[in-house]
C-alpha cells in the first residue's frame, strides 16, 4: 500500500497484514487540539480550520455527522477527494459529482497537504484532515479527536445547541466508542483484508456476537449511551450506514445483514433521520471507493448492484425514551 518515506511518495512501502495474515491498522500522525485556551496554539476560530475528507470513507463521515449536527457548516469549510484511489493516493477531481478542488493550496493530491505539514514524513495519507489555514499545516489527522473537538470546543460557532459529549454520560460514551471499534468499526476491516481463514474468522466471529449484543440493548433504549445521542452513536452509525451495500459483501460480513436486525435496523434509520444526517451520506461514492480501490478483495472493479435499503422508512423508535438533537437556533 501507498505512503510517503522521509516525505517521498512510496507505492511498495506499507503491508496491511501481520504474519498472521491479520489486516493491522497503522496509526495516524498529527495529533495536536483545538483548545480553547489562551496558551493553545490552535484555538477556536470561526473562519481558520478546513476538514479534507472523502465521502467514502467512514472514519471521515465521522467529522462530517459532527459538523452537521453541531451546526458548523459556515466554520469549518470541506474540500472533498475523490472515491477512487490509485497508486498516487487521494486525488482532487472537481469534474466528479460530488467532489472537490482543493480549496486551501491547490494540491493535485491530498499528499501535498502532508508533505507541506512534515517534509520529512513517514505514515500513511488518510481522510479525514482537520487544517489549519492560518498556519498551512495539519492540526489532526485521527477522526475520533477531530470530533470531538468538533464537538466540545467549537460551540461558540455552532448554530445548533448540541452537546454530543454531555456531563453525565461521558464515562459511558467513552467506553462504548472503545468497546465498539475493534470489534465492529474495525472488525468489518479485519474480516475484509484477512489473508488467512483463521484471521477472517475470528474477525467476523467477534463482528456479528458484537452487534447482537448491541441490537439487544438497543431493544429498551433511543441510542447507545441511553436517552442521548451521542459521539458513540456517531461511531456506530458511519459503520452501520455502509455494511448492507459494502460490508457485506465486500468484505465478506456476509452473516447477517442490519436490515434484518430487530433494533439496530431501526435504530440506524432513526440516526439516518435525524436533520442533517442524511445530506452527509453519499452512497455512489462508498460504493465506488469500496467496490474499485481494493483490488486484492475485488479485482474486477464492478460494483455490486444491491440490496436496496430504505433509510427513510419509519423507525418508531421516537417511542422510546430520548432526547433528539436541538434544532437550528434562531
Amino acid at each position: 500500500m501507498n505512503m510517503l518515506v522521509d516525505g517521498e511518495w512510496r507505492t511498495d512501502a506499507y503491508q496491511t497484514t501481520n504474519d498472521e495474515g491479520e489486516f493491522v491498522r497503522q496509526t495516524t500522525s498529527f495529533r495536536d487540539r483545538i483548545r480553547d485556551d489562551p496558551d493553545a496554539r490552535f484555538q477556536p476560530a470561526g473562519d481558520r480550520y478546513h476538514l479534507y475528507v472523502c465521502n467514502a470513507c467512514p472514519w471521515a463521515h465521522r467529522t462530517l455527522v459532527t459538523r452537521a449536527l453541531k451546526g458548523l457548516e459556515d466554520a469549518i469549510s470541506v474540500d472533498v477527494v475523490d472515491p477512487f484511489r490509485d497508486e498516487g493516493g487521494w486525488q482532487f477531481t472537481p469534474e466528479k459529482a460530488g467532489c472537490t478542488v482543493d480549496s486551501v493550496g491547490a494540491a493535485d493530491y491530498l499528499r501535498e497537504r502532508y508533505q507541506q505539514a512534515d517534509p520529512e514524513m513517514t505514515g500513511r495519507v488518510t481522510v479525514p484532515v482537520l487544517w489549519d489555514t492560518e498556519e498551512d499545516t495539519i492540526v489532526n489527522n485521527e477522526s475520533e479527536e477531530i470530533m470531538r473537538m468538533l464537538d466540545t470546543e467549537m460551540d461558540a460557532y455552532a448554530t445548533r445547541d448540541v452537546d454530543l459529549y454531555p456531563a453525565g454520560y461521558r464515562e459511558d460514551i467513552d467506553r462504548i466508542i472503545s468497546d465498539i471499534y475493534e470489534p465492529i468499526n474495525n472488525g468489518v476491516y479485519r474480516a475484509g483484508f484477512a489473508q488467512s481463514q483463521e484471521a477472517y474468522d475470528e474477525a467476523v466471529t467477534e463482528l456479528f456476537d458484537a452487534l447482537e449484543h448491541w441490537d439487544g440493548l438497543l431493544a429498551d433504549q433511543r441510542y447507545l449511551a441511553g436517552d442521548r445521542l451521542t459521539e458513540a452513536d456517531i461511531c456506530m452509525f458511519t459503520t452501520l450506514v455502509r455494511f448492507d451495500q459494502v460490508y457485506h459483501t465486500h468484505f465478506m460480513c456476509n452473516k447477517q445483514f442490519i436490515h434484518q436486525y430487530d433494533n439496530l435496523w431501526p435504530y440506524l434509520r432513526d440516526i439516518y433521520q435525524t436533520p442533517g444526517v442524511a445530506d452527509t451520506v453519499n452512497m455512489d461514492h462508498i460504493k465506488e471507493h469500496y467496490y474499485t480501490t481494493h483490488p486484492e478483495v475485488t479485482p474486477t472493479r464492478i460494483v455490486a448492484a444491491g440490496p436496496d435499503v430504505d433509510f427513510e422508512a419509519p423507525h418508531d423508535r421516537d417511542e422510546l425514551p430520548g432526547e433528539p438533537p436541538a434544532p437550528l437556533l434562531a
